[in-house]
């Protein structure tokens, strides 16, 4: 018998006087039982989409880090400015910078936090990485790799020395995870594995990034300039090590419209918002490809002939890309790399107290360049 039919039974065999009563009861039981469902319904959604957050109880603020790196001048500030909806002029970046931001999941939630350190330097600083990334956040952070799509000679050097650095780094945390909480380690671990399906194709040929990874290629305007052969090596090359790495994949340009594809992969990452599945993997405009969302079969082999391919000895697949792309745009040298202005000397940094116990420190280690060059006021005598 149908629920409304016992109710109806049950009001017949009711005095009149307790009619009224029923009726506010069954309608107070209704609203109520609708709105546990609707609730319910809610989180379970919520769980399904972000499962590394069943620990955050309903109305905890959740926390996220992320990590920024990439080409110095890559447009790494202008990136992060737009995420947080900033009208700010872009400055220099300085070793390792910090900002955070807030957002709300839905109405009447609290605003959650996303932590977004940026390293400066390029490659130059990539020690520094150990700062922000520890045992104590692992499990909530990410990372953004920014290339300057309008330098394909350092690219591949500033991607392969900046993951690794980051992936021994993370790798060093897990193992130390191992052995005092095994649990999230293997958690941790399992995660990134997530992104493929077991049945993708795929699955027994990558080696995804221990943490959440966002390959974004900036300067897409200068990058579509160039000849049409070059954009194809430098874009099948993105997307094999994007897939690879189990990271997603967007190129971005000042452009609005190509800044909000990008902005939608970090909020993902910071704020749990919803994760695109749709991909544009036409090599003739701007590429957004998701993180699962590509496959070996659709990027093809490594832009060379066969008669080229088979010269060149490999160990693994990662490698033989690696060859044919630096055999059209050769690595810089590392000298040509290094930054040769001293920060110390730039006027933006400028601070009267610390300048001068600076000066006179390099006066007594005999290294004091002169004052007039530097800009530093001569330190006060010393008296005996």
């Amino acid at each position: 018998m149908s629920l409304q039919l016992v109710w109806l039974e049950v009001l017949r065999q009711t005095e009149s006087r307790c009619v009224f009563s029923l009726i506010i009861l069954f309608l107070l039981c209704f609203l109520l039982t609708s709105d546990t469902l609707w609730d319910l319904a809610i989180a379970e959604v919520e769980k399904r989409e972000n499962p590394e957050d069943d620990d955050v109880k309903p109305g905890e603020v959740r926390e996220k880090s992320i990590l920024f790196m990439g080409n110095k001048t890559g447009g790494k500030t202008t990136i992060i400015l737009r995420c947080l909806e900033r009208e700010e002029s872009p400055k220099p970046t300085l070793a390792l910078e910090y900002t955070f931001g807030r957002r709300a999941r839905r109405h009447n939630t609290p605003k959650d936090v996303a932590h977004f350190w940026e390293l400066g330097g390029g490659t130059s600083l990539a020690e520094l990485i150990r700062i922000p990334i520890t045992s104590h956040n692992i499990r909530s952070f990410a990372v953004v790799l920014v290339l300057d799509l309008s330098k394909p000679n350092e690219l591949w050097n500033t991607m392969e020395s900046l993951l690794q650095v980051t992936r021994n780094h993370v790798n060093r945390i897990l193992t130390k995870l191992e052995k005092t909480n095994p649990e999230v380690a293997a958690e941790i671990k399992q995660r990134m594995w997530n992104e493929l399906q077991r049945d993708h194709p795929d699955y027994a040929l990558v080696d995804p990034f221990p943490i959440p990874l966002v390959i974004i290629g900036s300067k897409y305007d200068i990058f579509n300039e160039f000849d049409s052969e070059m954009r194809k090596i430098i874009s099948k090359t993105l997307r094999f090590v994007s897939h690879y790495y189990g990271a997603s994949l967007v190129f971005t340009s000042k452009s609005e419209a190509l800044l909000l594809k990008a902005r939608a992969l970090i909020n993902h990452l910071a704020f749990g918002y919803d994760k695109s599945k749709s991909a544009s993997v036409d090599p003739s405009k701007p590429l957004f490809i998701p993180a699962g969302l590509d496959s070996m079969s659709q990027i093809g082999p490594p832009p060379a002939s066969d008669s080229d391919l088979g010269k060149i000895t490999a160990n693994t697949p990662l490698e033989l890309w690696k060859k044919v792309f630096e055999k059209t745009f050769p690595p810089k040298s590392f000298c040509d790399l290094q930054d040769t202005k001293d920060p110390a000397q730039d006027s933006q940094y400028t601070e009267y107290e610390v300048d001068v116990m600076r000066a006179q420190k390099n006066q007594v280690c005999g290294n004091s360049p002169n004052a007039a060059q530097s800009g530093v006021p001569e330190p006060p005598a010393v008296l005996n």
